[in-house]
């Protein structure tokens, strides 16, 4: 923009991401590749306002993002609605493995109790190093930020920057096989 002689003030740029990344995430969603059906479940901590929320993070057996929610809590019913979203969106999985957390495991058990076939639930510490690390580049990015203000602004810039990292990681189905990933973020604006 400055090289066009426009002068943008950063509260521009983030009232631009407010009002254009549930759009960008809409339009991904549409044009995401299918997941695997083994799934590595976690949730991180992430400070909005001065207090810890936590964002609800799954990959595949592969590294592939399945899905992504923040919540205000850490609990079955927060849980239980991240993987009822995310079951909806990506379909079913035979097996998700989590870590020791009893939230996620009383939400699986939940959800199994309404199914006539059940999803093998796995708690295996090791086995989720996957997300563990998949973890790091959401807070790379988070970290220089000034500080998350707001519990619906968060939302919507972590959706983004889940967005964009799906992207790089190729998860999104494009015509021409060669494009860039910012060609391919372009091409979901257009």
């Amino acid at each position: 923009m400055a090289e066009r002689g426009i002068a943008v003030d950063h509260s521009t740029v983030h009232r631009w991401a407010i009002k254009l990344l549930p759009v960008l995430e809409k339009a991904f969603r549409g044009r995401k590749r299918p997941v695997g059906k083994s799934w590595r479940v976690d949730e991180t901590y992430i400070k909005v306002k001065g207090q810890w929320k936590y964002l609800y993070r799954a990959v595949d057996k592969a590294g592939n993002t399945i899905d992504f929610l923040l919540r205000a809590h850490r609990d079955k019913t927060a849980a239980r609605r991240y993987f009822e979203e995310s079951i909806a969106q990506n379909g079913e999985p035979e097996t998700v493995t989590i870590d020791k957390s009893g939230a996620n495991l009383a939400a699986l058990e939940a959800i199994n109790a309404e199914r006539d076939t059940p999803i093998k639930i796995r708690q295996t510490k090791y086995l989720n190093n996957i997300i563990e690390q998949d973890h790091r580049a959401i807070k790379r990015r988070i970290r220089p930020m000034l500080g998350l203000k707001n519990f619906r602004c968060a939302r919507i810039l972590l959706g983004g920057i889940e967005v964009m990292h799906m992207i790089a990681k190729g998860q999104m189905k494009n015509n021409c096989a060669r494009q860039t990933p910012a060609e391919q973020s372009y091409s979901l604006a257009a």
